[in-house]
């Protein structure tokens, strides 16, 4: 018999082996694309579109700095942009209540898919202090999609999903991109939209001295 495949083969030609992946295993706009059209609440909305992981990434990234300016830094941006990106590269993004029955095969290889993500990016550990800032913003950003996107109500928000915040009344991506709030975005656009965030995080956390090596290599 022939050898199970366990990789999956991107745009980019290049080939992500989801058992045993490699921070050289992808490009950005491989990952781009996969979190554009990857959806979350299983892709149920009341809008025309889903919503995207990709927005949702740039949703909780926007949040954060809006409501914690003080934890503003290039990398803990970065590492606030790919808190779901291991959802892109996998194609799948489990609904709360289902991820403790995929059990542990499922557990590790998303483990193992988020160490690729941290080593390729160069992401930080999360501090305690930190984690707590990201969880907050992530579970603002749950409840606001249940309400605006897919159509929960503010009692189901607090009853069944048990997220103890008020959903949004404002868009924290409406000022950046000019759309009507709380939109689902075509996946070409939220994939452009996070490519973007993601080049300029990248170069900015990349520091001014690793750029002036980049410079002095080129005119070598």
């Amino acid at each position: 018999m022939a050898a199970a495949r366990a990789w999956v083969r991107l745009l980019s030609g290049k080939r992500l082996d989801l058992l045993n992946p490699t921070p050289f295993d992808w490009e950005d706009e491989d990952l781009a694309l996969g979190l554009a059209r990857t959806y979350r609440w299983g892709g149920h909305s009341a809008w025309p579109l889903p919503l995207s992981v990709a927005q949702h990434s740039l949703f909780v990234l926007q949040l954060r700095r809006q409501r914690f300016p003080e934890a503003k830094d290039a990398r803990a941006d970065l590492r606030e942009l790919l808190h779901d990106a291991d959802e892109g590269l996998l194609g799948f993004d489990s609904i709360s209540p289902l991820k403790p029955f995929l059990g542990e095969a499922y557990h590790d290889l998303v483990a193992r898919l988020q160490n690729a993500i941290g080593v390729r990016y160069g992401l930080p550990a999360w501090t305690a202090k930190e984690k707590r800032i990201h969880k907050e913003a992530d579970r603002i950003a749950a409840a606001t999609e249940a309400v605006r996107v897919v159509g929960w109500t503010l009692d189901e928000v607090h009853r069944v999903l048990r997220i103890p915040f008020e959903p949004l009344t404002q868009d924290p991506l409406e000022p950046v991109y000019g759309d009507k709030a709380f939109a689902p975005w075509p996946p070409q656009c939220a994939a452009e939209r996070f490519l973007a965030e993601l080049k300029a995080l990248t170069r900015a956390a990349a520091g001014p001295s690793k750029k002036a090596d980049k410079r002095e290599k080129s005119l070598a």
